[in-house]
């Protein structure tokens, strides 16, 4: 079984420890993934790629599915006028789908023999 793992990463605490969790204490070859629906801005982007770098993985890529996220879950949202206790767009959820797909299909291209969160 191939010892890499993908790390959904999003440069904060919890995913900072893990990368070093992970490859310290389980042996596993860490790549972090970043999936972008559209709320980072370019220097935001930039940091967590050099926290993640600074914290020793293996690679780090940002993948961006802003597009994709507005045409498979965004607009039909707003189409519908969904919306979480007829408060807020019910987006937050939604996102975790796209977010997943993206993460599991770069683990496949990556021939990751885990994914971690």
């Amino acid at each position: 079984m191939p010892n890499k793992v993908v790390l959904a990463f999003s440069g904060g605490l919890d995913t900072s420890y893990c990368t070093k969790y992970l490859e310290n204490e389980l042996s596993l070859e860490v790549h972090a993934v970043l999936v972008n629906t559209g709320g980072f801005s370019s220097s935001e982007l930039e940091n967590i790629e050099e926290k993640a770098k600074n914290l020793g993985v293996a690679s780090f890529i940002a993948l961006n599915k802003v597009e994709e996220y507005y045409q498979k879950v965004i607009k039909y949202l707003i189409f519908g006028n969904v919306l979480k206790n007829n408060t807020y767009p019910l987006s937050v959820s939604a996102e975790r789908t796209v977010q997943a797909v993206a993460i599991a299909e770069y683990a496949k291209r990556l021939g990751a023999g885990y994914i971690a969160h």
